[in-house]
């Protein structure tokens, strides 16, 4: 490839998708890594990447939202270029769909994660940055 390197942040909050980083490498991407939000905030601000993949869980205890993930969407509203990628599980789906009424989400997936339609999302990424991809 001739273009730079593209930046992926992956916000793991499950112990299992630690391991997709290396997959994440293999297509190209530059990755770090942060497990907890308010860090994975600090870095998006710092490094502004071009794809984060973050895992989503709801928690009806929150005060004052539905997720883990939104004061990081929202963060990453004002950088359109940043695609964002969410895992989640699906008994969380009514969750998700309301967050995402709300913050852009360009991309969702269920987990278990099927690798092959990560990966597929990610190379669409990586060849048509300004492609959605519709969930599946």
């Amino acid at each position: 490839m001739n273009s730079p390197t593209k930046k992926l942040l992956a916000v793991v909050e499950f112990l299992e998708h630690a391991k997709l980083s290396a997959r994440y490498q293999q297509l190209g991407y530059s990755v770090s890594t942060e497990c907890q939000v308010r860090k994975a905030i600090a870095a998006v601000r710092k490094t502004q990447p071009d794809v984060i993949v973050a895992d989503f869980y709801a928690q009806p205890d929150f005060r004052d939202r539905v997720s883990n993930l939104e004061s990081l969407l929202a963060t990453a509203q004002a950088m359109p270029q940043v695609k964002i990628l969410v895992l989640y599980e699906p008994p969380n789906q009514t969750a998700l769909d309301r967050v995402r009424a709300r913050l852009r989400i360009d991309a969702a997936l269920t987990m278990p994660v099927n690798e092959s339609e990560l990966l597929a999302v990610l190379q669409s990424w990586l060849v048509a940055p300004t492609q959605h991809v519709k969930d599946t």
